[in-house]
């Protein structure tokens, strides 16, 4: 069952859900929390921007990628940097959550995540972006623009491996 605004408002009043920094009223939606974007980036090193392949089985992101922080960036058609949430979410080990990037800047051509939109039951981090311009033209974002947002949805079971304690990459964001 997906997390209504009353069930997201419950589930943090009982402190079973949290956020850190702690979220707004306004951030909630009818079945969702938007998220904001923090002033921390990975911007693909140059020596990898070129027509050369790479080979994924040898390249990971973090050797393709170097850490910016900066209050905006700007993106060129068909460019992609990583981008981290502001919001450290707390998760109970009884919800997943569901990334999605916001209507109003995917129809300006914004895409805030390729493929890793699950956030699992009992994650204790940010949120990492997998941000994406397929826009004909440049755009550029923002440190506190709300692009993403995250939906609940309650498991019938609590999960026996919370990500906390068994996730290997992201329960150090």
């Amino acid at each position: 069952m997906v997390l209504s605004n009353e069930d997201i408002k419950s589930y943090i009043r009982r402190n079973l859900l949290r956020f850190e920094p702690s979220i707004s009223a306004e951030q909630i939606g009818p079945a969702s929390v938007d998220l904001t974007l923090a002033g921390k980036f990975w911007i693909f090193k140059k020596k990898y921007i070129s027509k050369k392949a790479v080979d994924l089985s040898r390249v990971g992101f973090k050797e393709a990628t170097e850490e910016h922080r900066h209050s905006s960036i700007t993106l060129a058609p068909g460019g992609m940097c990583l981008g981290i949430t502001k919001e450290k979410i707390y998760m109970p080990d009884n919800l997943i959550g569901t990334l999605e990037g916001r209507s109003k800047y995917a129809r300006m051509g914004l895409a805030v995540h390729v493929t890793s939109a699950l956030v699992q039951p009992g994650s204790q981090n940010h949120q990492v972006l997998e941000i994406v311009n397929f826009a004909p033209f440049p755009v550029t974002i923002h440190e506190g623009m709300k692009i993403s947002q995250i939906i609940f949805e309650r498991l019938d079971t609590k999960t026996s491996k919370p990500y906390a304690q068994f996730g290997k990459i992201a329960k150090k964001q």
